[in-house]
């Protein structure tokens, strides 16, 4: 990101006032995720698209391994000509970032050829590559799942012995717990060595179309690669499947608006053969389907369906409603692939030459090739493969509170992941010795005293920036993600004041309703939502699929027009504002208000 001339500046990280009860935050997380005093002269902006609640001490490594990943693609690999890659700080729990910019010309030359060269390679072999890729992801998921937390009994198993293993079961209680951090690790290569290039490509396309066309707005060059058949969308499909069994099997009246998940099944036990034959059904779109988490996979306690069957089950009245009714719940994919065409042919007809409209349609169509990679990743990184990880390091927790070292499972994220370690070892230790652990009068306290700082920690309200403003912010992926441009950072500093009745943002899918607010700032909370309603929440996930067909728009506080929930209010045809920064703060439960998703415009009506 450009440097400022420093004339205006958001409070600087060394001028942040410690929060009152969370004295020693820092030790929650490493070293080098700290501000530093250099840190004061440059801009950063709070990632709440993906981490929008304190990060537990464990959790911190969902922000660490990320970035170590993503800045070595795009840096390192493939070269991007005018971006390194992203470094991150922590602050009173909440994650800042910053983009690195390349800004010399003649380093930019140098690496746009080499950019030419290595994303050439794989824009050039996509189909090939991203099906390798497809095999080394679900190998990797393979790999996760077959992790074992060992059980430490009297005496090992005689297996071990006659079959001269030549070591004990403690041994792999560090090598396994390894296991899941170096796979975590990998996976999140992985994720990144085809995102960054879908990015890329769409970041090209995009500047052409700006520079072409200059009153083009961005939801209208998003609206050209739409209507795209992506992986992230099953979970959701698979719900209207189970939703249109139920109604054959003659099961609709089971699922009421607002029952609890234990009640619907237990009535659906009681349907003989019918329930039976749906809940069979259940069990088979579980494995890998319901591996979804309600949040965007950061956080060990957005529990994934399959954990807590609250939002599934939150979507089957509707769904079961409507396909008694006779109504198509097919995504309007057909529509909006139509309506792509005809809008790319009308820009297309506006320029001036044959070279012109060549480089168009060649970028267009690089952008149509990659972008189902860009939601379909979704699923098996953050979410299959997330799940699951969190699902093994919850079962480490699980012995260590069995040895009584911790007092309950999910207190293993409250200790950093080398604690971890020192708690396993002391484990190790005990079983080899047979003697006892040692570390329940060490780690409860410390365990506790971090619960008490988070949740002093949750009450904080976090600056959108910090720092001095940039000239200007010019990093497209930075803008598309997470909606921060000039504009943004005008209105973050009070420069763009609208009236109390107005919240401005991204056009991010087309249409005008009124509706009634439902304001969701925990993720969890999910299950409140009703028809008809208008979702105004911090960011939605793609796991949120299947209550955006209740409701009757969405709002959200973060995200740019290739922001995860932008692409799904398109791909639903419903209106969408996101990017506003403080719809949450301003909006209530209950308020009317009209989304406007043509103009980025949200009216509270009184």
């Amino acid at each position: 990101m450009s440097r400022s001339t420093g004339e205006r500046s958001f409070p600087l990280p060394s001028q942040i006032e410690p929060v009152p009860g969370a004295e020693g935050w820092e030790e929650m997380y490493p070293y080098f995720s700290r501000f530093q005093p250099e840190d004061d002269q440059r801009f950063w902006f709070y990632n709440s698209m993906h981490f929008p609640e304190v990060v537990p001490a464990f959790d911190g490594l969902t922000s660490e391994i990320p970035y170590t990943a993503i800045g070595a693609n795009t840096a390192r690999l493939f070269s991007f000509p005018t971006t390194l890659g992203i470094e991150y700080r922590m602050l009173n729990g909440r994650v800042y970032i910053t983009a690195n910019p390349v800004t010399d010309p003649a380093q930019i030359e140098r690496r746009l050829a080499d950019f030419q060269e290595r994303a050439g390679h794989y824009y050039g072999n996509w189909d090939r590559l991203y099906g390798e890729w497809q095999q080394r992801i679900e190998k990797l998921i393979a790999e996760i799942e077959a992790v074992e937390v060992p059980a430490l009994g009297e005496l090992d198993d005689l297996a071990v012995v006659t079959g001269a293993r030549g070591f004990a079961s403690n041994h792999l209680l560090r090598e396994n717990f390894h296991r899941c951090i170096d796979l975590y690790s990998k996976m999140w290569h992985h994720h990144t060595e085809f995102l960054m290039l879908g990015y890329g490509a769409y970041v090209v396309f995009f500047g052409f179309c700006k520079q072409a066309f200059p009153e083009i707005g961005d939801q209208m060059v998003a609206r050209m690669v739409a209507g795209m058949d992506v992986t992230m969308y099953r979970p959701d499909d698979e719900l209207k499947k189970l939703a249109g069994l139920a109604v054959r099997l003659e099961l609709a009246d089971v699922f009421v608006e607002g029952s609890d998940p234990e009640k619907v099944l237990a009535a659906l036990g009681e349907r003989g053969d019918a329930g039976a034959q749906w809940l069979a059904a259940l069990e088979e779109a579980k494995d890998p389907w319901f591996n979804v988490s309600v949040g965007d996979g950061f956080y060990h306690h957005h529990l994934s369906w399959a954990d807590d069957l609250t939002v599934p089950f939150a979507a089957f009245p509707r769904y079961v409603e409507q396909i008694a009714a006779g109504e198509d719940l097919t995504r309007p994919t057909e529509r909006l692939a139509q309506e792509r065409e005809r809008i790319a042919q009308e820009y297309r007809a506006l320029l001036g030459t044959d070279d012109e409209k060549a480089a168009f349609d060649q970028m267009l169509g690089l952008c149509r090739l990659v972008f189902p990679y860009i939601e379909s990743h979704k699923f098996y990184c953050e979410h299959w493969f997330t799940t699951r990880f969190f699902q093994k390091i919850r079962a480490f927790g699980q012995l260590l509170a069995e040895r009584g070292v911790l007092v309950e499972a999910d207190d293993v994220f409250h200790l950093r992941h080398l604690e971890v370690e020192d708690a396993l070892a002391d484990i190790q230790l005990a079983w080899a010795s047979g003697g006892t652990e040692l570390g329940a009068r060490h780690w409860q306290p410390i365990v506790a005293e971090r619960k008490r700082i988070v949740e002093a920690l949750a009450g904080w309200s976090a600056p959108p920036a910090l720092g001095p403003v940039p000239e200007t912010l010019n990093d497209p992926a930075v803008q598309m993600l997470w909606g921060v441009t000039d504009e943004t950072v005008q209105t973050w500093l009070g420069g763009d004041e609208l009236d109390e009745h107005t919240v401005r943002g991204y056009a991010a899918s087309p249409g005008v309703v009124e509706g009634t607010a439902r304001v969701l700032k925990n993720v969890n909370e999910i299950g409140q939502i009703r028809e008809g309603e208008v979702l105004v929440c911090p960011v939605t996930a793609p796991s949120w699929g299947p209550v955006f067909g209740k409701i009757a728009a969405a709002v959200s506080d973060i995200g740019g027009t290739m922001s995860h929930a932008a692409i799904v209010a398109r791909e639903y045809g419903m209106p969408a504002v996101v990017g506003t920064g403080q719809a949450t703060a301003k909006i209530k439960t209950g308020d009317r208000v009209r989304v406007d998703g043509d103009r980025g415009i949200v009216t509270l009506l009184g």
